[in-house]
Protein backbone atom coordinates (compact mmCIF):
# COMPACT_ATOMS: atom_id res chain seq x y z
CA UNK A 1 0.00 0.00 0.00
CA UNK A 2 2.94 1.85 0.33
CA UNK A 3 3.86 2.22 -3.03
CA UNK A 4 0.30 3.04 -4.24
CA UNK A 5 0.53 5.72 -2.24
CA UNK A 6 3.69 7.06 -2.70
CA UNK A 7 2.42 6.87 -6.59
CA UNK A 8 -0.45 8.87 -5.65
CA UNK A 9 1.47 11.75 -3.80
CA UNK A 10 3.72 11.93 -6.41
CA UNK A 11 1.05 12.57 -9.19
CA UNK A 12 -0.78 15.16 -7.00
CA UNK A 13 2.11 17.17 -6.88
CA UNK A 14 2.52 17.74 -10.98
CA UNK A 15 -0.04 20.68 -11.96
CA UNK A 16 -2.50 19.36 -14.64
CA UNK A 17 -5.63 21.80 -14.08
CA UNK A 18 -7.53 21.81 -17.61
CA UNK A 19 -8.21 24.65 -19.16
CA UNK A 20 -11.74 25.33 -20.88
CA UNK A 21 -11.27 28.23 -23.45
CA UNK A 22 -8.54 27.15 -25.71
CA UNK A 23 -8.77 24.90 -28.65
CA UNK A 24 -5.17 23.24 -27.59
CA UNK A 25 -5.04 19.37 -26.37
CA UNK A 26 -3.84 19.12 -23.81
CA UNK A 27 -5.18 22.18 -22.66
CA UNK A 28 -2.34 23.09 -20.13
CA UNK A 29 1.31 21.84 -20.17
CA UNK A 30 1.30 20.02 -17.02
CA UNK A 31 -0.67 17.20 -18.11
CA UNK A 32 2.34 16.70 -21.10
CA UNK A 33 4.76 16.73 -17.82
CA UNK A 34 2.96 13.76 -16.48
CA UNK A 35 1.93 11.86 -19.44
CA UNK A 36 6.25 11.80 -19.96
CA UNK A 37 5.78 10.69 -16.20
CA UNK A 38 3.81 8.15 -16.57
CA UNK A 39 5.18 6.71 -19.75
CA UNK A 40 8.53 5.93 -18.21
CA UNK A 41 7.24 4.23 -15.08
CA UNK A 42 5.10 2.05 -18.09
CA UNK A 43 8.41 1.09 -19.55
CA UNK A 44 10.54 0.38 -16.57
CA UNK A 45 7.35 -1.90 -15.47
CA UNK A 46 7.96 -3.68 -18.68
CA UNK A 47 5.02 -2.67 -20.21
CA UNK A 48 4.88 -3.00 -23.95
CA UNK A 49 4.19 -0.44 -26.76
CA UNK A 50 4.67 2.39 -24.47
CA UNK A 51 3.40 5.67 -26.41
CA UNK A 52 2.47 9.74 -25.98
CA UNK A 53 0.82 10.27 -29.06
CA UNK A 54 1.16 14.04 -30.46
CA UNK A 55 -1.86 15.11 -27.66
CA UNK A 56 -0.30 13.72 -24.76
CA UNK A 57 -2.53 10.59 -24.58
CA UNK A 58 -0.69 8.10 -23.63
CA UNK A 59 -0.99 4.31 -23.97
CA UNK A 60 0.85 0.76 -23.42
CA UNK A 61 -0.10 -2.76 -23.54
CA UNK A 62 0.04 -5.31 -20.58
CA UNK A 63 0.54 -8.15 -22.55
CA UNK A 64 -1.47 -11.20 -22.06
CA UNK A 65 -0.33 -14.62 -20.64
CA UNK A 66 -4.23 -16.21 -21.66
CA UNK A 67 -4.46 -17.42 -25.26
CA UNK A 68 -7.86 -16.46 -26.32
CA UNK A 69 -8.98 -14.01 -23.92
CA UNK A 70 -10.43 -10.57 -25.13
CA UNK A 71 -8.53 -7.79 -24.42
CA UNK A 72 -9.77 -5.17 -22.42
CA UNK A 73 -8.14 -1.17 -21.57
CA UNK A 74 -8.42 0.56 -18.16
CA UNK A 75 -8.47 4.40 -18.55
CA UNK A 76 -7.79 7.30 -16.03
CA UNK A 77 -7.41 10.88 -16.71
CA UNK A 78 -4.36 13.11 -15.91
CA UNK A 79 -5.94 16.65 -15.74
CA UNK A 80 -7.72 18.03 -12.64
CA UNK A 81 -11.11 20.41 -12.70
CA UNK A 82 -10.29 24.35 -13.63
CA UNK A 83 -12.94 24.98 -10.42
CA UNK A 84 -10.19 25.34 -7.71
CA UNK A 85 -6.43 25.50 -7.94
CA UNK A 86 -3.71 22.60 -8.18
CA UNK A 87 -0.90 24.15 -7.93
CA UNK A 88 1.93 23.14 -5.12
CA UNK A 89 -0.20 20.41 -3.85
CA UNK A 90 0.47 19.66 -0.52
CA UNK A 91 -0.74 15.94 0.49
CA UNK A 92 -1.70 15.22 3.71
CA UNK A 93 -1.49 11.87 5.23
CA UNK A 94 -3.63 11.12 7.92
CA UNK A 95 -3.24 7.78 9.20
CA UNK A 96 -5.43 6.31 11.70
CA UNK A 97 -8.27 8.63 10.91
CA UNK A 98 -10.24 9.13 14.35
CA UNK A 99 -13.89 9.71 13.14
CA UNK A 100 -13.62 13.69 13.89
CA UNK A 101 -13.53 16.74 11.45
CA UNK A 102 -10.67 17.54 9.70
CA UNK A 103 -9.08 20.74 9.79
CA UNK A 104 -6.94 21.28 6.74
CA UNK A 105 -3.62 22.82 7.85
CA UNK A 106 -3.22 25.60 5.08
CA UNK A 107 -5.81 27.26 5.66
CA UNK A 108 -7.62 26.84 8.85
CA UNK A 109 -11.17 28.08 7.65
CA UNK A 110 -11.51 24.56 5.49
CA UNK A 111 -12.79 22.05 7.21
CA UNK A 112 -13.62 18.69 5.74
CA UNK A 113 -16.89 17.99 8.47
CA UNK A 114 -18.22 14.36 9.37
CA UNK A 115 -21.79 15.87 9.21
CA UNK A 116 -21.92 16.96 5.83
CA UNK A 117 -19.59 14.20 4.17
CA UNK A 118 -21.44 11.25 3.05
CA UNK A 119 -18.91 8.24 4.25
CA UNK A 120 -16.57 9.93 5.97
CA UNK A 121 -17.68 8.46 9.39
CA UNK A 122 -17.72 4.90 8.36
CA UNK A 123 -13.68 5.58 7.49
CA UNK A 124 -12.71 5.74 11.14
CA UNK A 125 -8.87 4.05 11.46
CA UNK A 126 -8.60 4.30 7.80
CA UNK A 127 -5.26 6.26 6.13
CA UNK A 128 -6.98 9.73 4.33
CA UNK A 129 -5.22 11.92 2.44
CA UNK A 130 -6.28 15.73 2.04
CA UNK A 131 -4.48 18.88 0.64
CA UNK A 132 -3.47 21.47 2.70
CA UNK A 133 -6.84 23.43 2.30
CA UNK A 134 -5.11 26.21 -0.19
CA UNK A 135 -5.61 23.79 -3.18
CA UNK A 136 -8.10 20.80 -4.48
CA UNK A 137 -5.95 17.42 -3.76
CA UNK A 138 -6.48 15.74 -7.11
CA UNK A 139 -7.98 12.92 -6.54
CA UNK A 140 -10.00 13.14 -9.33
CA UNK A 141 -8.41 11.50 -11.17
CA UNK A 142 -5.38 10.85 -9.87
CA UNK A 143 -6.65 8.44 -7.79
CA UNK A 144 -7.40 6.82 -11.28
CA UNK A 145 -4.16 6.75 -12.54
CA UNK A 146 -2.81 5.46 -9.41
CA UNK A 147 -4.60 2.79 -9.04
CA UNK A 148 -4.24 1.56 -12.90
CA UNK A 149 -0.23 2.04 -12.44
CA UNK A 150 -0.49 -0.39 -9.17
CA UNK A 151 -2.40 -2.84 -10.81
CA UNK A 152 -0.37 -2.71 -13.95
CA UNK A 153 2.51 -3.54 -11.60
CA UNK A 154 0.93 -6.34 -10.00
CA UNK A 155 0.26 -8.20 -13.06
CA UNK A 156 3.36 -7.37 -14.53
CA UNK A 157 4.79 -8.58 -11.65
CA UNK A 158 3.02 -12.21 -11.09
CA UNK A 159 2.55 -14.18 -14.37
CA UNK A 160 1.08 -16.40 -12.20
CA UNK A 161 -2.14 -14.09 -12.62
CA UNK A 162 -3.56 -15.51 -16.14
CA UNK A 163 -5.07 -12.52 -18.03
CA UNK A 164 -5.64 -11.17 -21.88
CA UNK A 165 -3.91 -8.16 -23.27
CA UNK A 166 -4.62 -5.13 -21.51
CA UNK A 167 -4.51 -1.14 -22.54
CA UNK A 168 -3.62 1.07 -20.72
CA UNK A 169 -5.00 4.50 -21.16
CA UNK A 170 -4.11 7.84 -20.01
CA UNK A 171 -6.15 10.79 -21.16
CA UNK A 172 -5.94 14.49 -20.85
CA UNK A 173 -9.31 17.62 -20.90
CA UNK A 174 -11.95 15.05 -19.26
CA UNK A 175 -12.99 18.20 -16.79
CA UNK A 176 -13.50 20.65 -19.74
CA UNK A 177 -15.31 18.05 -21.89
CA UNK A 178 -12.72 16.62 -24.35
CA UNK A 179 -11.19 13.80 -22.36
CA UNK A 180 -11.91 11.75 -25.24
CA UNK A 181 -11.81 14.10 -28.48
CA UNK A 182 -8.31 12.46 -29.39
CA UNK A 183 -8.47 8.95 -28.20
CA UNK A 184 -7.77 6.44 -30.81
CA UNK A 185 -10.25 3.89 -30.56
CA UNK A 186 -9.20 1.82 -33.28
CA UNK A 187 -5.60 1.68 -32.02
CA UNK A 188 -6.92 0.61 -28.42
CA UNK A 189 -8.56 -2.03 -30.01
CA UNK A 190 -10.20 -3.82 -26.93
CA UNK A 191 -13.52 -5.54 -26.46
CA UNK A 192 -14.86 -3.62 -23.60
CA UNK A 193 -12.71 -0.77 -21.24
CA UNK A 194 -12.88 0.81 -17.71
CA UNK A 195 -12.63 3.82 -16.90
CA UNK A 196 -11.36 4.33 -13.12
CA UNK A 197 -12.65 7.65 -11.93
CA UNK A 198 -15.57 7.40 -9.28
CA UNK A 199 -15.82 7.67 -5.89
CA UNK A 200 -16.23 5.35 -2.84
CA UNK A 201 -15.76 1.64 -2.81
CA UNK A 202 -17.77 -1.01 -4.85
CA UNK A 203 -19.23 1.35 -7.07
CA UNK A 204 -20.14 0.65 -10.44
CA UNK A 205 -22.03 3.55 -12.51
CA UNK A 206 -23.49 2.11 -15.49
CA UNK A 207 -25.76 5.39 -16.62
CA UNK A 208 -24.96 9.16 -16.78
CA UNK A 209 -26.45 12.12 -17.53
CA UNK A 210 -26.47 12.91 -21.15
CA UNK A 211 -25.67 16.56 -22.03
CA UNK A 212 -25.14 19.23 -23.57
CA UNK A 213 -23.89 23.22 -23.41
CA UNK A 214 -25.76 26.10 -23.97
CA UNK A 215 -23.92 29.67 -24.84
CA UNK A 216 -26.10 32.16 -24.52
CA UNK A 217 -24.21 35.70 -26.30
CA UNK A 218 -26.07 38.70 -25.11
CA UNK A 219 -25.52 41.93 -27.32
CA UNK A 220 -26.13 45.05 -26.11
CA UNK A 221 -25.87 48.81 -26.92
CA UNK A 222 -23.27 50.52 -25.25
CA UNK A 223 -22.70 54.95 -24.87
CA UNK A 224 -21.57 56.94 -22.35
CA UNK A 225 -23.67 56.46 -19.42
CA UNK A 226 -24.40 60.40 -19.27
CA UNK A 227 -25.80 60.09 -22.89
CA UNK A 228 -27.55 56.57 -22.13
CA UNK A 229 -30.79 58.15 -22.17
CA UNK A 230 -33.35 56.44 -24.54
CA UNK A 231 -30.27 55.06 -26.26
CA UNK A 232 -28.07 52.43 -23.96
CA UNK A 233 -29.31 48.55 -23.85
CA UNK A 234 -27.12 47.21 -21.23
CA UNK A 235 -26.59 43.15 -22.21
CA UNK A 236 -25.57 42.92 -18.12
CA UNK A 237 -29.34 43.76 -17.17
CA UNK A 238 -30.59 41.74 -20.07
CA UNK A 239 -28.66 38.72 -19.04
CA UNK A 240 -29.62 39.49 -15.42
CA UNK A 241 -33.50 39.42 -16.87
CA UNK A 242 -32.75 35.81 -18.73
CA UNK A 243 -31.07 34.11 -15.83
CA UNK A 244 -34.66 34.83 -13.88
CA UNK A 245 -36.44 33.50 -15.99
CA UNK A 246 -35.27 29.88 -15.90
CA UNK A 247 -36.98 27.46 -14.21
CA UNK A 248 -36.05 27.59 -10.55
CA UNK A 249 -37.41 24.05 -10.11
CA UNK A 250 -35.10 22.74 -12.73
CA UNK A 251 -31.71 24.25 -10.87
CA UNK A 252 -28.97 21.77 -9.39
CA UNK A 253 -29.72 22.80 -5.67
CA UNK A 254 -33.51 21.91 -6.61
CA UNK A 255 -33.12 18.53 -7.83
CA UNK A 256 -31.87 15.40 -7.27
CA UNK A 257 -31.87 11.92 -8.52
CA UNK A 258 -32.60 11.38 -11.82
CA UNK A 259 -34.46 14.63 -12.33
CA UNK A 260 -33.23 16.89 -15.12
CA UNK A 261 -31.60 20.29 -14.40
CA UNK A 262 -30.07 23.56 -16.15
CA UNK A 263 -27.59 25.18 -14.75
CA UNK A 264 -25.64 28.53 -15.85
CA UNK A 265 -22.35 28.31 -14.46
CA UNK A 266 -20.33 30.85 -16.19
CA UNK A 267 -21.33 34.60 -16.50
CA UNK A 268 -19.12 37.42 -18.26
CA UNK A 269 -19.15 40.45 -19.93
CA UNK A 270 -20.04 43.83 -19.72
CA UNK A 271 -22.47 46.39 -21.33
CA UNK A 272 -21.69 46.03 -24.73
CA UNK A 273 -22.02 42.14 -24.41
CA UNK A 274 -22.82 39.16 -22.41
CA UNK A 275 -22.31 35.71 -22.45
CA UNK A 276 -23.43 32.97 -20.14
CA UNK A 277 -23.07 29.22 -20.28
CA UNK A 278 -25.35 26.76 -18.99
CA UNK A 279 -25.29 23.20 -18.49
CA UNK A 280 -28.28 21.23 -19.99
CA UNK A 281 -28.52 17.42 -18.19
CA UNK A 282 -31.00 14.72 -18.42
CA UNK A 283 -30.54 10.83 -18.45
CA UNK A 284 -33.55 11.01 -20.99
CA UNK A 285 -31.89 12.51 -24.10
CA UNK A 286 -35.00 13.77 -25.65
CA UNK A 287 -35.13 16.39 -22.95
CA UNK A 288 -32.20 17.82 -24.00
CA UNK A 289 -34.36 19.47 -27.03
CA UNK A 290 -36.81 20.46 -24.63
CA UNK A 291 -34.39 22.27 -22.37
CA UNK A 292 -32.98 23.80 -25.50
CA UNK A 293 -36.56 24.59 -26.29
CA UNK A 294 -37.10 26.78 -23.28
CA UNK A 295 -34.20 28.90 -23.58
CA UNK A 296 -34.73 29.98 -27.34
CA UNK A 297 -38.17 31.00 -25.92
CA UNK A 298 -36.97 33.25 -23.67
CA UNK A 299 -34.64 34.46 -25.86
CA UNK A 300 -37.06 34.83 -28.30
CA UNK A 301 -39.17 36.38 -25.76
CA UNK A 302 -36.41 39.47 -24.33
CA UNK A 303 -35.83 39.81 -28.48
CA UNK A 304 -39.33 40.98 -28.33
CA UNK A 305 -39.12 43.16 -25.27
CA UNK A 306 -35.83 44.89 -26.35
CA UNK A 307 -35.63 45.11 -30.22
CA UNK A 308 -32.51 46.62 -29.79
CA UNK A 309 -30.60 43.67 -28.25
CA UNK A 310 -29.72 41.08 -29.60
CA UNK A 311 -30.00 37.61 -27.80
CA UNK A 312 -28.73 34.09 -29.26
CA UNK A 313 -28.64 30.46 -28.27
CA UNK A 314 -26.19 28.21 -29.66
CA UNK A 315 -26.26 24.43 -27.85
CA UNK A 316 -23.64 22.08 -28.36
CA UNK A 317 -23.69 18.32 -27.95
CA UNK A 318 -21.49 16.83 -25.01
CA UNK A 319 -22.06 13.42 -24.31
CA UNK A 320 -24.89 11.21 -24.08
CA UNK A 321 -25.93 8.76 -21.80
CA UNK A 322 -23.98 5.12 -21.90
CA UNK A 323 -26.43 2.54 -20.49
CA UNK A 324 -27.64 1.71 -23.82
CA UNK A 325 -24.48 1.53 -25.07
CA UNK A 326 -23.25 -1.17 -22.68
CA UNK A 327 -26.12 -3.47 -23.94
CA UNK A 328 -23.78 -4.51 -26.33
CA UNK A 329 -21.22 -5.91 -23.86
CA UNK A 330 -22.96 -7.47 -20.83
CA UNK A 331 -20.09 -8.64 -19.82
CA UNK A 332 -18.68 -5.48 -19.33
CA UNK A 333 -20.64 -4.85 -16.16
CA UNK A 334 -21.30 -8.47 -15.04
CA UNK A 335 -17.74 -9.20 -14.64
CA UNK A 336 -16.90 -6.05 -12.86
CA UNK A 337 -20.17 -7.03 -10.70
CA UNK A 338 -18.71 -10.45 -9.89
CA UNK A 339 -14.87 -9.08 -9.42
CA UNK A 340 -16.26 -6.79 -6.14
CA UNK A 341 -18.25 -10.08 -4.90
CA UNK A 342 -14.97 -11.87 -5.00
CA UNK A 343 -13.57 -9.40 -2.70
CA UNK A 344 -16.33 -9.61 -0.20
CA UNK A 345 -17.99 -6.47 -1.73
CA UNK A 346 -21.55 -6.28 -2.64
CA UNK A 347 -21.42 -3.95 -5.30
CA UNK A 348 -23.27 -0.59 -5.94
CA UNK A 349 -24.71 0.33 -8.85
CA UNK A 350 -24.72 4.13 -9.38
CA UNK A 351 -26.27 6.89 -11.96
CA UNK A 352 -23.89 9.30 -12.48
CA UNK A 353 -25.38 12.85 -12.08
CA UNK A 354 -22.29 14.35 -14.42
CA UNK A 355 -20.19 12.14 -16.95
CA UNK A 356 -17.34 10.31 -17.45
CA UNK A 357 -15.25 9.73 -20.66
CA UNK A 358 -16.58 6.14 -20.83
CA UNK A 359 -20.38 7.97 -21.46
CA UNK A 360 -18.77 9.07 -25.00
CA UNK A 361 -16.35 5.99 -25.31
CA UNK A 362 -19.35 3.57 -24.99
CA UNK A 363 -21.19 6.20 -27.33
CA UNK A 364 -18.20 5.42 -29.69
CA UNK A 365 -18.23 1.63 -29.78
CA UNK A 366 -16.37 0.79 -26.78
CA UNK A 367 -17.98 0.12 -23.90
CA UNK A 368 -16.76 2.13 -20.69
CA UNK A 369 -18.55 1.95 -17.36
CA UNK A 370 -17.16 3.07 -14.48
CA UNK A 371 -15.80 2.04 -11.30
CA UNK A 372 -14.96 3.79 -7.84
CA UNK A 373 -10.99 4.57 -7.08
CA UNK A 374 -11.61 6.35 -3.41
CA UNK A 375 -12.19 9.37 -4.08
CA UNK A 376 -14.30 12.05 -1.90
CA UNK A 377 -15.70 15.72 -2.26
CA UNK A 378 -13.78 15.80 -5.78
CA UNK A 379 -13.34 19.48 -7.15
CA UNK A 380 -12.55 21.06 -4.21
CA UNK A 381 -10.09 21.80 -1.44
CA UNK A 382 -11.94 19.77 0.74
CA UNK A 383 -11.59 16.98 -1.63
CA UNK A 384 -9.73 14.05 -0.01
CA UNK A 385 -8.84 10.20 -0.54
CA UNK A 386 -9.04 6.97 1.13
CA UNK A 387 -5.86 4.89 0.57
CA UNK A 388 -7.48 1.33 1.48
CA UNK A 389 -10.59 2.09 -0.83
CA UNK A 390 -7.88 3.44 -3.53
CA UNK A 391 -6.54 -0.59 -2.51
CA UNK A 392 -9.40 -2.30 -3.20
CA UNK A 393 -9.68 -0.78 -6.37
CA UNK A 394 -6.55 -2.31 -6.99
CA UNK A 395 -7.70 -5.36 -6.61
CA UNK A 396 -10.82 -4.80 -8.19
CA UNK A 397 -8.80 -4.68 -11.33
CA UNK A 398 -6.49 -7.12 -10.79
CA UNK A 399 -9.32 -10.21 -10.43
CA UNK A 400 -11.03 -7.96 -13.05
CA UNK A 401 -8.43 -9.06 -15.01
CA UNK A 402 -8.36 -12.66 -14.18
CA UNK A 403 -12.05 -12.80 -14.57
CA UNK A 404 -11.95 -11.33 -18.18
CA UNK A 405 -8.31 -13.97 -18.74
CA UNK A 406 -11.70 -16.70 -18.58
CA UNK A 407 -13.76 -15.54 -21.47
CA UNK A 408 -13.20 -15.92 -25.28
CA UNK A 409 -12.91 -12.97 -27.45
Amino acid sequence: MDTLLDRFCRYVKVETTSVEDTDKYPSSPGQLELARMLADELKALGVKDVSISEHGIVMGTIPGNAPGAPTIAWLAHMDTSPEASAKDVKPQIIRNYDGTDIVLPGDKSKVIRVAETKGLAELKGKTLITSDGTTLLGADDKAGVAVIMTAAAELMRNPNIKHGPIRVVFTGDEEVGRGTDKVDIQAVNATCAYTLDGEGEGEIENETFSADLATVKVTGVNIHPGLAYGKMVNAIRLAGEFLEKLPKQMSPEMTKGREQFLHPYVIEGGVPEVKIKILLRSFVTADLAEQARILQEIAAALNQKHPKAKIEVEVKKQYRNMIEHLAKEPRAVKLAEEAFRKLGITPKFASIRGGTDGSRLSEAGLPTPNLSTGMHNFHSPLEFACLEQMETAVKALVTLAELWGREKA
